[in-house]
């Protein structure tokens, strides 16, 4: 199931909030239990993200063909990489 234009408008309102945490990925993962969930450090991702927050890049993961793989198609996303920023640093 691909995400949505309205699912996509509520992660990102989570993960712009001031003060989002990893706590948020546990929110979204109950919000959005069809979409498979992935968290990371920023670092680990070479790819450019769909979208930066404060504290976390967000990547869009296309699973319908036989291999996982980044996309930048919110239409083709089944799943998202949620990718810490290390802000402060």
């Amino acid at each position: 199931m691909a995400l949505t234009a309205q699912e996509l408008i509520e992660i990102e309102r989570l993960l712009a909030a001031d003060g989002a945490e990893m706590g948020s990925f546990v929110e979204l993962q109950r919000r959005f239990p069809q979409l498979a969930w992935v968290r990371c450090d920023a670092s680990d991702v070479a790819d450019q993200p769909f979208r930066q927050f404060p504290r976390f890049d967000l990547h869009l993961i296309d699973g319908s063909d036989h291999c996982v793989q980044i996309t930048a198609d919110p239409t083709r996303a089944t799943g998202i990489v949620l990718a810490k920023r290390n802000v402060g640093r």
